[in-house]
């Protein structure tokens, strides 16, 4: 085997074991626009942007262990928040009283969630808690 047919074969190969590994985690449901889903992980370090928000986010009560809060627009322009948190724990108590901490402080900033949102809360090791299509 030539050397460039087996680096094709090797990039074949790892592309497959990747790709395999992905999740479908969050798929949107039946119904609803194709939406590719986000990471399942990201860095440990939270934008300047939304160390900011997280920041106002603290002082207004919210929970002491978010330290990052990422707003951005979603398809079909439903808000797509970002939360990183330095809370290790997944339960789904816990996820739930997160989320409408985090979504009635943004609603009282402005944001409006008349259509629901996207969200994505990452740990404190940058991987993937939790994943929630809420639009309407």
């Amino acid at each position: 085997m030539n050397p460039t047919t087996r680096w094709t074969a090797l990039a074949c190969l790892g592309s497959a074991a990747f790709l395999a590994g992905c999740t479908t985690a969050g798929a949107p449901s039946p119904g609803r626009s194709s939406v590719a889903p986000g990471p399942t992980i990201t860095s440990t370090v939270a934008p300047d942007a939304a160390v900011q928000v997280a920041e106002r986010y603290r002082q207004s009560g919210g929970e002491k262990d978010v330290y990052g809060i990422q707003r951005s627009s979603g398809p079909d322009g439903v808000p797509l928040l970002i939360v990183w948190t330095h809370d290790p724990d997944e339960d789904a108590e816990i996820f739930d009283d997160l989320k409408g901490s985090i979504t009635g402080y943004l609603e009282r900033e402005g944001l409006s969630l008349r259509r629901g949102y996207l969200m994505d809360v990452f740990g404190p090791d940058g991987t993937l808690q939790h994943r929630l299509d809420a639009r309407q």
